[in-house]
């Protein structure tokens, strides 16, 4: 990993979009040169996919909420299987196994109020080993999916 492959990983981040010429051009190797990096960054784990942005609010998804998780115990075997539970969860956006004082951070976003609380019912309070929930609804999202600051 050499300056030139934290340039290429940043402009990707930035633009995923961008063409392997345009690429090469704004860090200054040969198009073949570039892709055989990009070839090699996305082999070793550096680059884990590409995706589009959806605005959720414009489809209908105006609810963003966090969602701290205290389990009842803390053994490998209730990690494993909450871990399970959260992964088929599609209204989980992240889930983060966190130190403090409580076990998980977990980001969800649904239609409303009413869906979040079908889906704190319904799934999140029936997930194994859920003792204890605390709700953050977010009022207003001030920085979402910035860039990993790389250079």
């Amino acid at each position: 990993m050499d300056k030139i492959d934290l340039r290429i990983l940043d402009i990707i981040q930035r633009d995923g979009r961008i063409s392997n010429l345009e690429l090469a051009e704004r860090i200054g190797l040969s198009p073949t040169a570039t892709s055989e990096r990009f070839r090699r960054l996305t082999r070793e784990g550096y680059v884990t996919g590409f995706g589009a942005r959806l605005d959720p609010r414009r489809l209908g998804f105006g609810l963003l909420a966090f969602v701290e998780v205290l389990l009842d115990k803390t053994t490998p075997d209730v990690f494993t299987r909450f871990s399970e539970a959260v992964n088929r969860a599609p209204e989980v956006l992240e889930c983060h196994m966190v130190a403090g004082g409580f076990d998980y951070l977990v980001k969800v976003r649904l239609k409303d109020m009413a869906s979040y609380r079908r889906f704190l019912g319904e799934v999140l309070l029936a997930m194994p080993g859920v003792k204890e929930t605390r709700t953050y609804a977010v009022m207003e999202e001030v920085k979402n999916e910035g860039p990993l600051p790389l250079l």
